[in-house]
Protein backbone atom coordinates (compact mmCIF):
# COMPACT_ATOMS: atom_id res chain seq x y z
CA UNK A 1 0.00 0.00 0.00
CA UNK A 2 0.99 3.25 -0.33
CA UNK A 3 1.04 6.16 2.61
CA UNK A 4 1.93 9.98 1.87
CA UNK A 5 1.87 11.12 5.42
CA UNK A 6 4.53 8.55 6.51
CA UNK A 7 7.62 9.45 7.59
CA UNK A 8 9.84 6.75 5.89
CA UNK A 9 13.16 5.25 7.53
CA UNK A 10 14.71 4.60 4.07
CA UNK A 11 14.70 6.07 0.92
CA UNK A 12 15.58 4.42 -2.83
CA UNK A 13 15.95 6.69 -6.18
CA UNK A 14 16.43 4.77 -8.88
CA UNK A 15 13.67 1.97 -9.85
CA UNK A 16 14.78 -0.44 -12.38
CA UNK A 17 14.29 -4.23 -11.64
CA UNK A 18 17.51 -3.87 -8.85
CA UNK A 19 16.48 -0.61 -7.32
CA UNK A 20 12.62 -1.71 -7.12
CA UNK A 21 13.61 -5.01 -5.41
CA UNK A 22 15.84 -3.49 -2.97
CA UNK A 23 12.95 -1.18 -2.12
CA UNK A 24 10.42 -4.39 -2.06
CA UNK A 25 13.15 -5.90 0.50
CA UNK A 26 12.93 -3.03 2.81
CA UNK A 27 9.12 -2.55 2.71
CA UNK A 28 8.51 -6.25 3.53
CA UNK A 29 10.88 -6.28 6.14
CA UNK A 30 8.58 -3.32 7.58
CA UNK A 31 10.34 -0.42 7.11
CA UNK A 32 8.18 2.37 5.39
CA UNK A 33 10.31 2.95 2.00
CA UNK A 34 10.30 6.46 0.25
CA UNK A 35 9.92 6.00 -3.89
CA UNK A 36 11.56 8.42 -6.21
CA UNK A 37 12.49 8.41 -10.25
CA UNK A 38 13.50 10.58 -12.59
CA UNK A 39 10.60 9.28 -14.51
CA UNK A 40 7.74 9.30 -12.14
CA UNK A 41 6.07 6.38 -14.42
CA UNK A 42 8.75 3.74 -13.37
CA UNK A 43 7.47 5.00 -9.75
CA UNK A 44 3.49 4.18 -10.42
CA UNK A 45 4.39 0.81 -12.02
CA UNK A 46 6.16 -0.49 -9.05
CA UNK A 47 3.26 0.57 -6.60
CA UNK A 48 0.70 -0.94 -9.12
CA UNK A 49 2.33 -4.36 -9.49
CA UNK A 50 3.82 -4.49 -5.83
CA UNK A 51 2.08 -2.02 -3.58
CA UNK A 52 0.93 -4.58 -1.14
CA UNK A 53 4.33 -5.54 -0.14
CA UNK A 54 4.32 -2.85 2.28
CA UNK A 55 4.18 0.67 3.10
CA UNK A 56 5.66 3.16 0.58
CA UNK A 57 6.21 6.39 0.22
CA UNK A 58 5.18 7.96 -3.80
CA UNK A 59 7.00 11.38 -4.26
CA UNK A 60 7.19 12.59 -7.90
CA UNK A 61 10.71 15.44 -6.64
CA UNK A 62 13.28 15.68 -4.79
CA UNK A 63 12.30 17.67 -2.22
CA UNK A 64 9.10 15.78 -2.01
CA UNK A 65 11.06 12.63 -1.32
CA UNK A 66 13.74 14.03 0.85
CA UNK A 67 10.94 15.51 2.73
CA UNK A 68 9.53 12.13 3.40
CA UNK A 69 12.45 10.44 5.60
CA UNK A 70 13.28 10.78 8.76
CA UNK A 71 16.23 12.16 10.29
CA UNK A 72 18.76 11.78 9.70
CA UNK A 73 17.70 11.00 6.27
CA UNK A 74 18.85 7.65 4.95
CA UNK A 75 18.76 7.70 0.73
CA UNK A 76 19.99 4.68 -1.50
CA UNK A 77 20.90 5.48 -5.15
CA UNK A 78 20.32 2.30 -7.74
CA UNK A 79 21.29 4.40 -10.74
CA UNK A 80 23.46 3.49 -13.38
CA UNK A 81 27.27 4.39 -12.05
CA UNK A 82 29.30 7.13 -13.87
CA UNK A 83 28.02 10.51 -14.67
CA UNK A 84 24.45 10.02 -13.77
CA UNK A 85 25.33 9.25 -10.01
CA UNK A 86 27.40 12.11 -9.90
CA UNK A 87 23.66 14.16 -11.05
CA UNK A 88 21.55 12.68 -8.80
CA UNK A 89 24.48 12.66 -5.60
CA UNK A 90 24.64 16.54 -5.96
CA UNK A 91 20.43 16.99 -6.33
CA UNK A 92 20.19 14.78 -3.90
CA UNK A 93 23.22 16.93 -1.42
CA UNK A 94 21.42 20.45 -2.23
CA UNK A 95 17.96 19.12 -0.77
CA UNK A 96 19.51 17.25 2.81
CA UNK A 97 21.26 18.29 6.05
CA UNK A 98 24.24 17.99 7.66
CA UNK A 99 24.08 14.10 9.39
CA UNK A 100 22.00 13.40 6.20
CA UNK A 101 23.43 9.78 4.79
CA UNK A 102 23.61 8.90 0.72
CA UNK A 103 24.29 5.50 -0.59
CA UNK A 104 25.74 4.49 -3.26
CA UNK A 105 24.57 1.19 -4.39
CA UNK A 106 25.38 0.78 -8.29
CA UNK A 107 28.70 -0.54 -9.23
CA UNK A 108 30.76 2.39 -8.51
CA UNK A 109 34.79 2.64 -9.72
CA UNK A 110 36.09 2.40 -5.91
CA UNK A 111 38.24 5.78 -6.74
CA UNK A 112 34.82 7.79 -7.56
CA UNK A 113 33.43 6.16 -4.20
CA UNK A 114 36.90 7.57 -2.32
CA UNK A 115 36.36 11.48 -4.34
CA UNK A 116 32.66 11.78 -3.71
CA UNK A 117 33.01 10.63 0.34
CA UNK A 118 35.56 13.57 0.62
CA UNK A 119 33.43 16.24 -1.09
CA UNK A 120 30.26 15.06 0.36
CA UNK A 121 32.03 14.68 4.02
CA UNK A 122 33.57 18.36 3.56
CA UNK A 123 29.96 19.44 3.28
CA UNK A 124 28.47 17.70 6.47
CA UNK A 125 26.52 14.94 4.73
CA UNK A 126 27.98 10.95 5.29
CA UNK A 127 28.29 8.87 1.71
CA UNK A 128 28.37 5.36 1.80
CA UNK A 129 29.53 3.47 -1.08
CA UNK A 130 27.56 -0.50 -1.03
CA UNK A 131 28.81 -3.22 -3.26
CA UNK A 132 25.36 -5.27 -2.99
CA UNK A 133 25.49 -8.85 -4.97
CA UNK A 134 23.22 -10.94 -5.57
CA UNK A 135 21.49 -9.74 -8.67
CA UNK A 136 17.55 -9.11 -9.33
CA UNK A 137 16.77 -11.95 -6.71
CA UNK A 138 19.15 -11.18 -4.52
CA UNK A 139 17.97 -7.84 -3.96
CA UNK A 140 14.39 -9.27 -3.72
CA UNK A 141 15.16 -11.84 -1.64
CA UNK A 142 18.52 -11.25 0.30
CA UNK A 143 21.82 -10.26 -0.70
CA UNK A 144 25.13 -9.89 0.46
CA UNK A 145 26.17 -6.16 1.04
CA UNK A 146 29.14 -4.47 1.24
CA UNK A 147 29.02 -0.93 2.67
CA UNK A 148 31.85 1.32 3.14
CA UNK A 149 32.41 5.03 4.76
CA UNK A 150 32.08 6.56 7.89
CA UNK A 151 31.63 4.55 10.40
CA UNK A 152 29.01 6.78 12.33
CA UNK A 153 26.79 6.38 9.32
CA UNK A 154 26.83 2.62 9.65
CA UNK A 155 24.99 2.85 13.37
CA UNK A 156 22.10 4.46 11.87
CA UNK A 157 22.50 2.32 8.64
CA UNK A 158 23.85 -0.76 9.61
CA UNK A 159 20.68 -2.54 11.04
CA UNK A 160 18.36 -1.91 8.29
CA UNK A 161 20.88 -2.98 5.59
CA UNK A 162 21.73 -6.70 8.13
CA UNK A 163 17.86 -6.87 8.08
CA UNK A 164 17.68 -7.40 4.54
CA UNK A 165 20.58 -8.85 3.67
CA UNK A 166 21.08 -12.94 2.91
CA UNK A 167 21.02 -14.90 6.45
CA UNK A 168 23.21 -17.74 6.85
CA UNK A 169 23.45 -19.68 10.53
CA UNK A 170 21.71 -16.69 12.03
CA UNK A 171 24.63 -14.30 10.36
CA UNK A 172 23.92 -11.45 7.95
CA UNK A 173 25.67 -10.91 4.57
CA UNK A 174 26.58 -7.23 5.48
CA UNK A 175 29.25 -5.88 7.91
CA UNK A 176 30.97 -2.38 7.91
CA UNK A 177 33.82 -3.08 5.47
CA UNK A 178 35.66 0.23 6.42
CA UNK A 179 36.34 3.51 5.28
CA UNK A 180 35.55 5.34 1.78
CA UNK A 181 36.03 3.34 -1.20
CA UNK A 182 36.59 -0.11 0.56
CA UNK A 183 33.17 -1.39 0.02
CA UNK A 184 32.92 -0.49 -3.11
CA UNK A 185 36.50 -2.03 -3.75
CA UNK A 186 35.71 -5.42 -2.18
CA UNK A 187 32.61 -5.33 -4.46
CA UNK A 188 35.06 -4.92 -7.25
CA UNK A 189 37.56 -7.99 -6.28
CA UNK A 190 34.27 -10.06 -5.58
CA UNK A 191 33.12 -9.30 -8.91
CA UNK A 192 36.62 -10.22 -10.25
CA UNK A 193 36.22 -13.61 -8.45
CA UNK A 194 33.23 -14.20 -10.22
CA UNK A 195 34.76 -13.75 -13.76
CA UNK A 196 37.50 -16.10 -12.70
CA UNK A 197 34.85 -18.78 -10.92
CA UNK A 198 33.18 -18.62 -13.83
CA UNK A 199 35.48 -19.10 -16.59
CA UNK A 200 37.37 -21.90 -14.79
CA UNK A 201 33.24 -23.59 -14.83
CA UNK A 202 33.40 -22.73 -18.40
CA UNK A 203 37.09 -24.56 -19.26
CA UNK A 204 35.52 -27.78 -17.61
CA UNK A 205 32.49 -27.73 -19.69
CA UNK A 206 34.78 -26.99 -22.95
CA UNK A 207 36.65 -30.32 -21.97
CA UNK A 208 33.79 -32.16 -21.39
CA UNK A 209 32.48 -31.47 -24.91
CA UNK A 210 35.76 -31.58 -26.58
CA UNK A 211 38.00 -34.09 -24.77
CA UNK A 212 35.35 -36.59 -23.59
CA UNK A 213 32.22 -35.90 -26.35
CA UNK A 214 29.61 -35.62 -23.45
CA UNK A 215 26.11 -33.74 -24.80
CA UNK A 216 24.95 -30.99 -22.34
CA UNK A 217 22.64 -33.27 -20.38
CA UNK A 218 25.55 -35.56 -19.49
CA UNK A 219 27.59 -32.70 -18.46
CA UNK A 220 24.72 -31.07 -16.17
CA UNK A 221 24.41 -34.07 -14.58
CA UNK A 222 27.94 -34.08 -13.28
CA UNK A 223 27.69 -30.42 -12.47
CA UNK A 224 24.52 -31.58 -10.24
CA UNK A 225 26.64 -34.29 -8.73
CA UNK A 226 29.52 -32.47 -8.27
CA UNK A 227 27.31 -29.29 -6.45
CA UNK A 228 26.37 -32.06 -3.38
CA UNK A 229 30.20 -31.96 -2.41
CA UNK A 230 33.05 -29.44 -1.86
CA UNK A 231 32.34 -27.77 -4.98
CA UNK A 232 28.77 -27.08 -3.79
CA UNK A 233 27.91 -23.55 -4.98
CA UNK A 234 25.23 -20.92 -6.55
CA UNK A 235 27.25 -21.07 -9.83
CA UNK A 236 27.57 -24.79 -10.14
CA UNK A 237 23.66 -25.18 -9.48
CA UNK A 238 22.90 -22.78 -11.85
CA UNK A 239 25.72 -24.46 -14.52
CA UNK A 240 23.66 -27.64 -14.23
CA UNK A 241 20.30 -25.70 -15.05
CA UNK A 242 21.76 -23.78 -18.00
CA UNK A 243 23.04 -27.12 -19.58
CA UNK A 244 20.04 -28.50 -19.22
CA UNK A 245 17.58 -26.17 -20.43
CA UNK A 246 16.60 -26.95 -23.92
CA UNK A 247 15.52 -24.70 -27.07
CA UNK A 248 12.39 -23.95 -27.66
CA UNK A 249 12.28 -22.86 -31.26
CA UNK A 250 14.58 -25.84 -31.97
CA UNK A 251 14.57 -28.33 -29.41
CA UNK A 252 18.61 -28.24 -29.20
CA UNK A 253 20.33 -27.87 -25.93
CA UNK A 254 20.06 -23.97 -25.49
CA UNK A 255 23.79 -23.59 -24.90
CA UNK A 256 24.28 -24.71 -28.45
CA UNK A 257 22.08 -22.03 -29.77
CA UNK A 258 23.89 -19.20 -27.93
CA UNK A 259 26.63 -17.35 -29.65
CA UNK A 260 29.84 -17.77 -27.79
CA UNK A 261 30.59 -14.10 -27.22
CA UNK A 262 30.38 -13.25 -23.32
CA UNK A 263 30.05 -9.29 -22.18
CA UNK A 264 31.22 -7.65 -19.29
CA UNK A 265 30.39 -4.46 -17.65
CA UNK A 266 33.50 -3.74 -16.48
CA UNK A 267 34.31 -4.06 -13.16
CA UNK A 268 36.76 -7.34 -14.06
CA UNK A 269 38.71 -4.84 -16.47
CA UNK A 270 38.48 -2.57 -12.71
CA UNK A 271 39.74 -5.48 -10.85
CA UNK A 272 42.63 -6.61 -13.29
CA UNK A 273 43.66 -2.78 -13.49
CA UNK A 274 43.85 -2.13 -9.72
CA UNK A 275 45.87 -5.22 -9.35
CA UNK A 276 48.25 -4.11 -11.74
CA UNK A 277 48.60 -0.53 -10.20
CA UNK A 278 48.82 -2.33 -6.66
CA UNK A 279 51.54 -5.13 -8.11
CA UNK A 280 49.59 -8.03 -7.29
CA UNK A 281 49.27 -10.94 -9.58
CA UNK A 282 45.91 -11.76 -9.91
CA UNK A 283 46.88 -13.50 -13.34
CA UNK A 284 43.60 -16.34 -12.86
CA UNK A 285 40.90 -13.31 -12.67
CA UNK A 286 43.03 -11.37 -16.01
CA UNK A 287 42.90 -14.50 -17.94
CA UNK A 288 38.90 -14.90 -17.00
CA UNK A 289 38.81 -11.32 -18.04
CA UNK A 290 40.85 -11.88 -21.35
CA UNK A 291 39.20 -15.08 -22.54
CA UNK A 292 35.72 -12.58 -22.66
CA UNK A 293 37.51 -9.93 -24.76
CA UNK A 294 39.07 -13.21 -27.06
CA UNK A 295 35.34 -14.32 -27.02
CA UNK A 296 34.34 -11.50 -28.28
CA UNK A 297 36.39 -11.13 -30.77
CA UNK A 298 34.13 -12.54 -33.33
CA UNK A 299 36.00 -11.34 -37.09
CA UNK A 300 39.56 -12.33 -36.19
CA UNK A 301 38.08 -15.55 -34.70
CA UNK A 302 36.28 -16.14 -37.57
CA UNK A 303 39.41 -15.85 -39.93
CA UNK A 304 41.71 -18.14 -37.70
CA UNK A 305 39.41 -20.94 -38.74
CA UNK A 306 41.85 -23.45 -39.98
CA UNK A 307 44.81 -22.25 -38.22
CA UNK A 308 47.18 -25.17 -38.32
CA UNK A 309 46.76 -27.22 -34.85
CA UNK A 310 49.74 -29.24 -34.67
CA UNK A 311 49.97 -32.74 -33.91
CA UNK A 312 46.98 -33.24 -31.53
CA UNK A 313 47.26 -36.25 -29.12
CA UNK A 314 44.29 -38.92 -28.73
CA UNK A 315 41.45 -37.98 -26.36
CA UNK A 316 41.49 -39.81 -22.82
CA UNK A 317 39.38 -43.36 -23.23
CA UNK A 318 38.87 -43.31 -19.10
CA UNK A 319 35.95 -40.95 -18.87
CA UNK A 320 35.48 -41.29 -14.83
CA UNK A 321 39.25 -40.82 -13.94
CA UNK A 322 39.70 -37.66 -16.43
CA UNK A 323 36.26 -36.24 -14.97
CA UNK A 324 37.49 -36.65 -11.94
CA UNK A 325 40.95 -34.82 -12.69
CA UNK A 326 38.79 -31.78 -14.04
CA UNK A 327 37.04 -31.61 -10.68
CA UNK A 328 40.16 -31.82 -8.59
CA UNK A 329 41.51 -29.60 -11.30
CA UNK A 330 38.74 -26.75 -10.98
CA UNK A 331 38.99 -26.66 -7.11
CA UNK A 332 42.60 -25.93 -7.00
CA UNK A 333 42.11 -23.07 -9.62
CA UNK A 334 39.03 -22.05 -7.69
CA UNK A 335 41.17 -21.82 -4.23
CA UNK A 336 44.11 -19.68 -6.30
CA UNK A 337 41.78 -17.88 -7.68
CA UNK A 338 39.86 -16.81 -4.34
CA UNK A 339 43.81 -16.67 -2.42
CA UNK A 340 44.72 -13.87 -5.19
CA UNK A 341 41.51 -11.71 -4.63
CA UNK A 342 42.09 -11.69 -1.20
CA UNK A 343 45.96 -10.48 -2.04
CA UNK A 344 44.16 -8.01 -4.01
CA UNK A 345 42.03 -6.92 -0.79
CA UNK A 346 45.25 -6.97 1.07
CA UNK A 347 47.25 -4.67 -0.84
CA UNK A 348 44.31 -2.40 -1.38
CA UNK A 349 43.77 -2.18 2.49
CA UNK A 350 47.31 -1.37 2.88
CA UNK A 351 47.09 1.04 0.07
CA UNK A 352 44.60 3.06 1.42
CA UNK A 353 44.54 2.45 5.27
CA UNK A 354 41.45 0.57 5.24
CA UNK A 355 42.40 -2.16 8.16
CA UNK A 356 40.28 -4.77 6.45
CA UNK A 357 39.76 -8.21 8.04
CA UNK A 358 39.26 -10.80 5.21
CA UNK A 359 37.57 -13.50 7.44
CA UNK A 360 34.72 -11.18 7.55
CA UNK A 361 34.79 -10.85 3.68
CA UNK A 362 34.45 -14.25 3.77
CA UNK A 363 31.81 -14.56 6.19
CA UNK A 364 29.50 -11.73 4.34
CA UNK A 365 30.12 -13.77 0.97
CA UNK A 366 28.48 -17.18 1.61
CA UNK A 367 25.22 -16.19 1.14
CA UNK A 368 23.15 -13.91 -0.89
CA UNK A 369 26.16 -13.55 -3.75
CA UNK A 370 26.99 -14.81 -7.00
CA UNK A 371 30.14 -16.20 -5.86
CA UNK A 372 28.50 -18.20 -2.84
CA UNK A 373 29.82 -21.49 -1.99
CA UNK A 374 30.63 -23.87 0.47
CA UNK A 375 34.25 -23.38 0.72
CA UNK A 376 33.71 -19.68 2.05
CA UNK A 377 33.42 -20.95 5.68
CA UNK A 378 36.64 -23.06 4.80
CA UNK A 379 38.51 -19.41 4.14
CA UNK A 380 36.51 -17.82 7.34
CA UNK A 381 38.18 -20.52 9.50
CA UNK A 382 41.49 -19.62 7.66
CA UNK A 383 41.44 -16.27 8.27
CA UNK A 384 40.20 -16.81 11.87
CA UNK A 385 42.71 -19.20 12.65
CA UNK A 386 45.35 -17.31 11.06
CA UNK A 387 44.47 -13.17 10.55
CA UNK A 388 48.10 -12.76 8.98
CA UNK A 389 47.96 -15.79 6.74
CA UNK A 390 50.48 -15.06 3.62
CA UNK A 391 48.67 -16.40 1.32
CA UNK A 392 45.01 -18.30 1.41
CA UNK A 393 46.92 -21.26 -0.78
CA UNK A 394 49.03 -21.83 2.88
CA UNK A 395 46.35 -22.34 5.17
CA UNK A 396 46.41 -26.36 5.97
CA UNK A 397 42.71 -27.34 4.97
CA UNK A 398 43.51 -25.53 1.07
CA UNK A 399 47.31 -27.16 1.08
CA UNK A 400 46.11 -30.00 1.21
CA UNK A 401 43.78 -29.65 -1.22
CA UNK A 402 45.81 -29.03 -3.46
CA UNK A 403 48.01 -31.51 -2.48
CA UNK A 404 45.58 -34.35 -3.49
CA UNK A 405 44.63 -32.42 -6.62
CA UNK A 406 47.81 -31.42 -7.86
CA UNK A 407 48.32 -34.57 -10.32
CA UNK A 408 45.27 -33.87 -11.77
CA UNK A 409 45.65 -30.17 -11.98
CA UNK A 410 48.74 -30.91 -14.22
CA UNK A 411 46.94 -34.31 -16.26
CA UNK A 412 44.24 -31.74 -17.46
CA UNK A 413 46.63 -28.89 -18.13
CA UNK A 414 48.64 -31.15 -20.30
CA UNK A 415 45.99 -33.43 -21.89
CA UNK A 416 44.29 -29.82 -22.65
CA UNK A 417 47.20 -28.63 -24.21
CA UNK A 418 48.12 -32.02 -26.28
CA UNK A 419 44.36 -31.58 -27.75
CA UNK A 420 44.40 -28.04 -28.57
CA UNK A 421 41.60 -26.93 -26.04
CA UNK A 422 42.01 -23.71 -24.67
CA UNK A 423 42.37 -23.80 -20.99
CA UNK A 424 43.49 -20.02 -20.08
CA UNK A 425 42.64 -20.13 -16.39
CA UNK A 426 43.38 -23.44 -15.46
CA UNK A 427 47.38 -23.23 -16.91
CA UNK A 428 47.93 -19.49 -15.24
CA UNK A 429 46.45 -20.85 -12.02
CA UNK A 430 48.80 -23.71 -12.16
CA UNK A 431 51.65 -21.79 -13.26
CA UNK A 432 50.80 -19.31 -10.76
CA UNK A 433 50.89 -22.05 -8.05
CA UNK A 434 54.20 -23.65 -9.69
CA UNK A 435 55.64 -19.92 -9.37
CA UNK A 436 54.86 -19.16 -5.92
CA UNK A 437 56.44 -22.77 -4.76
CA UNK A 438 59.50 -22.34 -6.57
CA UNK A 439 62.68 -21.68 -4.51
CA UNK A 440 64.23 -19.31 -7.43
CA UNK A 441 62.69 -18.03 -10.56
CA UNK A 442 63.97 -16.72 -13.78
CA UNK A 443 63.67 -13.02 -12.49
CA UNK A 444 67.33 -13.45 -11.82
CA UNK A 445 67.67 -12.84 -15.66
CA UNK A 446 65.60 -10.49 -16.06
CA UNK A 447 67.01 -8.05 -13.34
CA UNK A 448 70.23 -8.35 -14.53
CA UNK A 449 69.04 -7.51 -18.37
CA UNK A 450 67.58 -4.52 -16.76
CA UNK A 451 71.09 -3.53 -15.35
CA UNK A 452 72.60 -4.47 -18.96
CA UNK A 453 70.70 -1.84 -20.71
CA UNK A 454 69.32 0.66 -17.99
CA UNK A 455 71.50 0.53 -15.00
CA UNK A 456 68.63 -0.24 -12.92
CA UNK A 457 71.20 -2.52 -10.54
CA UNK A 458 70.00 -5.21 -8.63
CA UNK A 459 70.60 -7.12 -4.95
CA UNK A 460 72.99 -10.20 -4.17
CA UNK A 461 72.06 -13.03 -2.29
CA UNK A 462 75.05 -12.77 -0.25
CA UNK A 463 75.73 -9.59 0.66
CA UNK A 464 72.79 -6.52 1.31
CA UNK A 465 72.53 -3.24 -0.43
CA UNK A 466 72.36 -2.56 -4.36
CA UNK A 467 74.60 -3.44 -7.07
CA UNK A 468 75.52 -2.35 -10.48
CA UNK A 469 77.73 -3.67 -12.95
CA UNK A 470 79.60 -1.89 -16.02
CA UNK A 471 78.69 -4.53 -18.69
CA UNK A 472 80.54 -3.17 -21.70
CA UNK A 473 83.67 -2.65 -20.27
CA UNK A 474 85.17 -5.10 -17.87
CA UNK A 475 82.51 -6.99 -16.18
CA UNK A 476 83.48 -5.34 -12.89
CA UNK A 477 80.50 -4.86 -9.97
CA UNK A 478 80.33 -1.69 -8.38
CA UNK A 479 77.78 -1.09 -5.39
CA UNK A 480 75.11 1.43 -6.74
CA UNK A 481 74.50 5.07 -5.27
Amino acid sequence: MTSSAARAQIGVTGLAVMGSNIARNFAKHGYTVALHNRSVAKTDALLAAHGDDGDFVRTETIAEFVAALEKPRRVLIMVKAGDATDAVIEELAGAMETGDIIIDGGNALYTDTIRREAALRARGLNFVGAGISGGEEGALNGPSIMPGGPAESYESLGPLLESIAAQVDGTPCCTHIGPDGSGHFVKMVHNGIEYADMQLIGEAYHLFRAALDLDPKQIADIFTQWNSGELESYLVEITAEVLNQVDALTGKPLVDVIVDAAEQKGTGRWTVKSALDLGVPVTGIAEAVFARALSGSRGQRAAAVGLAAGELAAKPTDIAQFTEDIRQALYASKVVAYAQGFDQIAAGSAEYGWDLTPGDLATIWRGGCIIRARFLNRIKEAYETDPTLPSLILAPYFRDAIETAIDSWRRVVSTATLLGIPVPAFGSSLSYYDALRAERLPAALTQAQRDFFGAHTYERVDAEGKFHTLWSEDRSEVPAG
